[in-house]
């Protein structure tokens, strides 16, 4: 049977989703092998599957590491490969290396791209592989201020779903096709997208935040931001949560635990969680799928993760999760 002709995941897509994900599909087959950049996230995990259903061992998928990639977001990168059968590496990096990125100017979703894409090309040429791949879909030109785009023109990454005219909506059907259980992930911008745009991006501030968020996370919170003001913490709750955030209870017990963690102040925003509030124009945040990091997914804590290397953070002495607000 034909490649285009063969059903993608279990067969149930729309035609029309259907024929553009066997478009796809065909595309990635028609290359010798190609390196996926992989967050976990809905995008990248489909576009992975769609490689390893075309390519087989020739796919690799490739999740780049660093301080703006929350512990727990790289523990369900490995733990999403193996649920696609791919092949999964990881390559470490520092963003904070780089001045241009520590400046936190409106270009910087550009300077991380354009490293973590470096990142994955020298794998690829490491793995004797010609091609590497991301999961920029067919809405993400339109959704505002997004320089990472740039990065990948640039550097000629290969967009399949963008090329096959994959809509957000379509690639979460082909994830659900395939069983994927992060067809429903809502989208996870880096930490850093957490701090002010003209804010110095420090590990200081990624470690609060990511251990902010991890305890909003463990309140059973899915929708929200800890948004670092230079050591004010701006406290985002999805609008269908807010009202558990008004409790005073939740207040004392957010005032206690994020000032432990090092904000002077803790604050919440009334406008309730909305992406990009502290980038230029207040445009959508970078979602991380196409910078190959925490997927164009975005939602919110992490736990501590024990990396090969050893290199990622343990949060776990730091954050008594124990210490719960009554509810």
């Amino acid at each position: 049977m034909s490649q285009d002709a063969r059903a993608v995941g279990d067969g149930s897509l729309a035609p029309e989703t259907a024929a553009k994900a066997a478009s796809a599909r065909e595309a990635l087959g028609e290359r010798d092998g190609v390196v996926i950049a992989f967050s976990g996230g809905v995008d990248s995990a489909v576009v992975a599957a769609l490689a390893a259903d075309a390519l087989g061992d020739d796919a690799v998928a490739c999740t780049a590491r660093s301080e703006t990639l929350p512990a727990a977001e790289l523990d369900d990168a490995k733990r999403v490969a193996a649920e696609i059968g791919v092949r999964h590496e990881t390559v470490t990096f520092s963003e904070l290396d780089d001045p241009n990125f520590v400046a936190n100017d409106g270009d910087r979703c550009y300077h991380c791209r354009t490293m973590r894409l470096g990142r994955m090309y020298e794998t690829a040429k490491e793995l004797g592989i010609g091609t590497v791949c991301d999961g920029t879909n067919a809405d993400d030109p339109g959704e505002g201020h997004r320089p990472g785009l740039r990065a990948v023109e640039e550097l000629d990454v290969f967009s399949p779903l963008l090329d096959a005219g994959i809509t957000k909506e379509e690639v979460r059907a082909i994830a659900e096709s395939y069983g994927l259980s992060v067809a429903d992930k809502p989208s996870m911008a880096c930490l850093s997208s957490r701090i002010p745009t003209g804010l110095e991006v420090t590990e200081e501030r990624l470690t609060r935040v990511e251990k902010a968020e991890r305890v909003l996370r463990e309140w059973g919170f899915e929708g929200f931001r800890v948004r670092d003001h230079d050591g004010l913490a701006r406290v985002e709750i999805a609008p269908d949560e807010l009202e558990r955030a008004l409790d005073p209870a939740f207040a004392d017990a957010v005032h206690e635990h994020l000032t432990d963690l090092g904000f002077e102040y803790v604050t919440l925003d009334m406008a309730g969680y909305r992406t990009g509030s502290v980038s230029p124009g207040g445009d959508g945040e970078e979602s991380a799928d196409g910078e190959g990091n925490a997927d164009g997914d975005d939602g919110g804590g992490a736990d501590g993760a024990n990396d090969d290397d050893g290199a990622s953070r343990s949060l776990d002495d730091e954050v008594d999760i124990g210490r719960q607000y009554p509810r």
